[in-house]
């Protein structure tokens, strides 16, 4: 993709243009970062869905769905999520292209239009958010923090991050914690809107086609009036790993245990080939060729699944299981061994190809979908070095087997987290 523009809005205000004629639809989004902190997390993560479900203009949530119908069945998407120490509020909008509006008018500025009106001109009263939307998010929030804490899968993620990170923002929870949901009311959510808006770092992204200059200026107009003196840069912290590990066990009434294995680089200062990471990570667990799977989930029948994902961000690596408990030490031994066998370049050329291979064809099918384009371009406005897949890809294309063991080499085991049954 070519010709991508990128400019400021004011400060801490980034604007990008992808242009893509692809798909008969366009994708206008804006992200704020800000860092994560227990007293704000679910104060944070209550504001996409209340700004989303109405505005001042569109006071319920009927009358602003028949607006998106107006607007040929625009679609509105909000989220909280974690990226690095940072916490993401994201609220996006999609809709049909200008070239196709059977009466030629500009439909993406008036997605642009709504999306302001969402952003920047909420449903309040008395200069705080209505009493009822707030309980009617505090509930839906409730339920998604009850939601992760049920599926035992995440909750041992999200519990050997707590405990990795426990001194980091990387270790809370981005949508806070059911007792700060409780404490939140009309007033504090509407602090924490105000304070989104005045100190997060925000990049705005158009993803397809429109008048993107028209469109900028439609945001850029809008935080004119807003004071933005003491913004929050982007930034996460890396920390090396420990010289011993961590270890933790936790009950719960559970039949299938889970490992979970968190690794970091010996060396926070170390530089990095992500390419390189990217690979090894896909060699030893990213793939149904992955060693862990073929190896210790498949030949050894150790595990009912085994995989690991590598957050880039904090430079941390994940690796995870579910197990019988009686396989528990056996799993974690031979999934280290596993590692062992890559930095000690145990692996054939066959192998390195055809994890490459299996990257570069995921890498390609992100241009087809709109969302997938936006998170590939936003996570690359993040690392302040925008490349696109293409470019991506080529750079896959050339790590080599020494680069895949030195990347193995650079990280160690740091914590691990063992949610087993309660031997019932």
């Amino acid at each position: 993709m070519e010709n991508i523009k990128r400019f400021d809005l004011g400060k801490g205000i980034n604007f990008t243009y992808i242009p893509y004629s692809k798909f008969k639809t366009t994708q206008l989004s804006i992200c704020m970062f800000y860092p994560l902190k227990k007293e704000t997390a679910s104060k944070n993560a209550i504001i996409p869905n209340l700004l989303t479900h109405s505005c001042k203009k569109f006071p319920s949530l009927i009358s602003l769905s028949r607006k998106m119908e107006e607007l040929y069945g625009a679609s509105v998407a909000a989220s909280a999520e974690k990226v690095g120490d940072m916490q993401m509020i994201e609220i996006s909008a999609q809709s049909i292209d200008n070239k196709f509006v059977p009466d030629g008018s500009d439909n993406i500025s008036q997605i642009a239009k709504l999306l302001c009106d969402m952003v920047f001109e909420p449903d309040t009263k008395d200069e705080n958010f209505k009493n009822e939307n707030v309980e009617l998010e505090k509930r839906q929030l409730r339920e998604e923090i009850l939601a992760e804490m049920n599926d035992k899968k995440v909750f041992a993620r999200k519990r050997c991050i707590e405990i990795m990170c426990k001194n980091e923002k990387f270790g809370i929870n981005t949508l806070g914690e059911i007792e700060d949901v409780d404490k939140i009311n009309s007033e504090t959510a509407y602090e924490a809107w105000k304070n989104l808006l005045s100190r997060s770092h925000i990049e705005i992204m158009l993803v397809g086609s429109g008048a993107y200059t028209k469109i900028a200026d439609e945001f850029k107009t809008k935080f004119e009036n807003i004071d933005r003196t003491n913004v929050f840069e982007y930034s996460s912290e890396i920390l090396a790993a420990k010289d011993k590990p961590t270890e933790v066990t936790e009950h719960k009434n559970i039949v299938q245990c889970k490992l979970v294995l968190g690794l970091r680089i010996k060396s926070k200062n170390e530089k990095i080939n992500y390419p390189a990471m990217k690979v090894m990570n896909a060699l030893l667990g990213g793939t149904p060729q992955s060693k862990l799977f073929v190896n210790v989930r498949e030949k050894l029948s150790l595990c009912y699944y085994c995989a690991s994902r590598y957050m880039k961000q904090k430079k941390i690596m994940l690796i995870e299981s579910g197990v019988e408990e009686k396989n528990i030490q056996k799993a974690k031994e031979q999934i280290l061994e596993q590692l062992k066998d890559i930095k000690l370049g145990n692996f054939s050329d066959t192998d390195l190809e055809n994890t490459k291979l299996f990257i570069t064809q995921g890498l390609g099918k992100i241009g087809d979908s709109l969302s997938s384009i936006g998170s590939w371009y936003l996570s690359q406005s993040i690392d302040k070095n925008i490349i696109s897949p293409e470019e991506h890809i080529e750079e896959i294309k050339t790590v080599t087997r020494e680069d895949v063991i030195e990347a193995a080499n650079q990280i160690a085991l740091d914590t691990v987290y063992i949610l087993s049954g309660k031997g019932e």
